[in-house]
């Protein structure tokens, strides 16, 4: 059996693009992912995630990723209806990364609050590309293959798999955006280099570079759009969507 997996990095990042990323590997290999020490790459140091990211493009089948860029989410984050919004967005990239592969079996890591809408949505999203079309009534047969599951990261090694290959692929588009602004941290709204880049950007020119996800409450409070007191009230729609 090949099982597959995706997961995704950068997710509340307010610099950078998200990344998807998808494995696919025989089902007798995962002992040796496992043997490797493959888990959720948060819980990995930069060094060790490198190495086991050239491990598991070895015993892969494949690997597939997609990026996702601050305009984009930006754009759903700003004018997206109702559960059209930065899930929809992630799930799009999970069934695009998920259509080049192949699998008898795929494990998601579900970035919604409800787990059986977000494993039909991604089925149906795959099903589109696949140009399959259902009678009323009949049951989409790709949703027999997926399983949504909150932390699928720590549940199983091929989305841990997932996971790493999604960590070093923005590591390395994050490295790039170092060398083009100049050093600006991790790009998450908790570390104080982040900001304090963010804050110098701003007082420089009113504007932020185009790496910037402007529809992130981080960048509102700065610009003096929202203030800190109203921070718990009006978080980015980003978590809102999460609700939803």
């Amino acid at each position: 059996m090949i099982l597959a997996g995706v997961d995704e990095a950068g997710r509340g990042s307010v610099l950078g693009p998200l990344v998807v990323a998808g494995v696919s590997i025989d089902e007798s290999k995962i002992p040796e992912l496992v043997s490797l020490g493959v888990r959720d790459s948060k819980l990995l140091l930069p060094k060790r995630r490198r190495f086991l990211y050239k491990k598991i493009k070895k015993i892969a089948i494949k690997v597939s990723y997609e990026k996702i860029l601050p305009k984009e989410i930006d754009r759903v984050v700003f004018k997206g209806e109702r559960l059209f919004r930065l899930n929809y967005l992630e799930a799009k990239s999970m069934s695009s990364v998920l259509h080049k592969l192949d699998f008898d079996r795929a494990f998601i890591d579900c970035c919604d609050t409800n787990q059986i809408r977000f494993g039909q949505l991604v089925s149906d999203l795959i099903a589109d590309r696949k140009g399959l079309c259902f009678t009323l009534g009949e049951k989409n047969p790709i949703c027999e293959k997926i399983v949504s599951e909150h932390h699928a990261d720590r549940n199983h090694p091929v989305v841990s798999a997932a996971s790493i290959i999604a960590k070093v692929t923005r590591d390395s588009f994050i490295k790039k955006l170092h060398k083009r602004h100049g050093e600006f941290g991790s790009g998450y709204p908790s570390d104080p280099f982040t900001i304090s880049f963010l804050k110098r950007c701003f007082d420089a020119g009113n504007q932020f570079p185009d790496m910037t996800r402007l529809s992130w409450s981080t960048v509102r409070r700065i610009q003096g759009e929202i203030s800190d007191s109203k921070d718990e009230i009006l978080e980015t729609l980003v978590e809102i969507e999460n609700l939803e």
